[in-house]
């Protein structure tokens, strides 16, 4: 069973992408990224965003087994990582951290995406 999440935004359908897929008891969400004035913010309204996604479909935060931290400007790689840390200190997911040119719009500094695997009831 596959199930596609959209969060209604015009660049799904154009860029052909789902906010996150369902597949069983594991969701995959897409980059993700936050709103705010800095690195840190961003990324902490970013985790809030895949928390809210997590939860709305029957998923946990501590369900998630893989993160992605993708950063455009690597010199304040080290407040995406606190910010990232802060969230799952004690879930630990595997975790990767990625440098990437400027994203698409140039207020986005950074996109995380995670991989959830929902625990049996």
């Amino acid at each position: 069973m596959r199930t596609l999440i959209s969060t209604g935004s015009p660049w799904e359908p154009k860029v052909g992408y789902s906010r996150a897929v369902i597949v069983n008891d594991t969701i995959f969400i897409s980059g993700t990224a936050g709103k705010g004035p800095d690195v840190y913010a961003q990324t902490r309204d970013a985790l809030a965003t895949i928390e809210t996604v997590l939860t709305e479909n029957g998923f946990a935060l501590s369900d998630v087994v893989q993160s992605r931290l993708v950063v455009a400007d690597f010199e304040h790689w080290q407040d995406a990582a606190r910010a990232h840390g802060e969230v799952y200190s004690t879930i630990r997911p595997a975790f990767s951290l990625v440098h990437a040119l400027p994203f698409v719009e140039d207020t986005i500094l950074v996109e995380v995406e995670a991989i959830a695997v929902r625990r049996a009831a």
